[in-house]
Order: structure tokens, then C-alpha cells, then sequence
């Protein structure tokens, strides 16, 4: 099935009005689109070299790359990868670097986010993004040790990104 672009704005519309308040400031942007995401958080397994004494590096988990899909009304319609980057199905896309992070619902959710957009890919709906804010964040943090250097963790996680255009 195809989507229709009218089908898919009054998807967004509805999901738009159903979210959580963001915790960041929002003065003088719209939202271009919310998209809920599913998938999954990786973790390495390394030495954690900031903990002192330097010859006491114990293992830790430690985030390697987000990859989850984008769905809206049950299509997949983009994913989200390492960068962190997001492409949508009308071939745009966007890369950006965090600005702000705000705590989640639970210790077991990861971080709220405010992702400052850095690079565009092709025209399309993401085009004009100039933020991305990640909210409603359910799951994705590595919980226990790790025992042997270089092994993954996966981590399943919900959340929903925000794409907005400052005014």
C-alpha cells in the first residue's frame, strides 16, 4: 500500500496532538512531523577509561549506535541510525548533534532529547527541519555488566521524534 500525503498528514496531525509535553523550550518553531520510532540501542562492552586509577578500567557498557524504524499508522515509513541520522521514505533526510537532554519517565528509559539538525539530505518533509526533539522514550538503557571486552548488547526502545522548524 502506498501512502497518500493527506492520509499521512492527518496521521500526524493526531499523533502530534496525543504526545507528551517536551520538557525543552519550544518558543517560535512548528512541528513538521512526529514519528514513532521502534527499535533498538547498542552498547559495547569496552574499558571505561575516564574511572581512576588508570590501571583499574573496568568494563561498562557503553552506547554505540540507535537503529529503529519509523512507523506511522503501522507502515514503516523511515529509519533511524548512527550519526544520529533519520531518512524518510520521500528520500529525505537529516543528521544532527545533541543540545540537550532532559531525564525520562523512569530510570529504565533512556534520556529525553534536543538534537540540533547539522546536515540535509534531498527535499522532501525533513528538508526544512531545524530540530529534533526525542520524547515519550520507553526502554533502551543497558542494565547489568558486561564480562568480556568487545561483546554487544541490544536493547529494545520506543520513542517518538519530533521534528520541528524554528520560526
Amino acid at each position: 500500500m502506498l501512502l497518500n500525503a493527506g492520509w499521512l498528514a492527518a496521521i500526524l496531525v493526531v499523533k502530534v496532538s496525543a504526545q507528551t509535553p517536551s520538557p525543552f523550550e519550544g518558543r517560535n518553531r512548528t512541528v513538521i512531523a512526529t514519528l514513532h520510532a521502534e527499535g533498538a540501542q547498542i552498547y559495547e562492552c569496552k574499558s571505561d577509561s575516564s574511572k581512576s586509577p588508570p590501571q583499574a578500567h573496568p568494563l561498562t557498557w557503553q552506547f554505540r549506535e540507535p537503529i529503529a524504524t519509523l512507523i506511522v499508522g503501522g507502515q514503516s515509513i523511515g529509519r533511524h541510525y548512527a550519526g544520529p541520522n533519520w531518512d524518510y521514505i520521500d528520500g529525505s533526510g537529516v543528521k544532527g548533534r545533541v543540545v540537550a537532554s532532559a531525564p525520562a519517565a523512569t530510570s529504565n528509559d533512556i534520556p529525553w532529547l534536543e538534537i540540533e539538525v547539522v546536515e540535509h539530505r534531498d527535499d522532501g518533509m525533513l528538508s526544512d527541519a531545524t530540530i529534533v526533539q526525542r520524547i515519550n522514550t520507553k526502554g533502551g538503557l543497558a542494565q547489568g555488566s558486561c564480562e568480556h571486552a568487545g561483546q554487544y548488547l541490544s536493547v529494545p526502545y520506543a520513542a517518538d521524534y519530533v521534528f520541528l522548524h524554528k520560526s
